[in-house]
């Protein structure tokens, strides 16, 4: 059964940084692809980010230029370098892990969650 931490959100002032990490358990970390997603109180969960098994890409438009995800398939571990953060990047802040690219990018029909991190930018 895969666990999902995430880890190093915070209150953070608009134009700040934050680096998330997402340590995952009880899958082949190597061969998943990953993703970022966050939720917003009253809002859908939404992609940020995805990364494939191979290190190809996808990021949400309104992210592209000022976040990064990255892997590290020696820690089992999923990266998220915000940059330049702005008041509407609040939310908790959540990964998951999927054999199928169509799923991550989806980000519908996970059987479960991690617990999240929350994420708050002050203007």
């Amino acid at each position: 059964q895969v666990q999902l931490v995430e880890s190093g959100g915070g209150l953070v002032q608009a134009g700040g940084s934050l680096r998330l990490s997402c340590a995952a358990s009880g899958i082949t970390f190597r061969i998943n692809h990953m993703g970022w997603y966050r939720q917003a109180p009253g809002q859908q969960r939404e992609l940020v980010a995805a990364i494939s098994s191979t290190g190809a890409t996808h990021y949400a438009g309104s992210v592209k230029g000022r976040f990064t995800i990255a892997r590290d398939n020696a820690k089992n571990t999923v990266y998220l370098q915000m940059n330049s953060l702005k008041p509407e990047d609040t939310a908790v802040y959540y990964c998951n892990a999927h054999l199928s690219w169509l799923q991550i990018v989806d980000g519908r029909g996970f059987g479960s969650w991690g617990q999240g991190t929350q994420v708050t930018v002050s203007s």
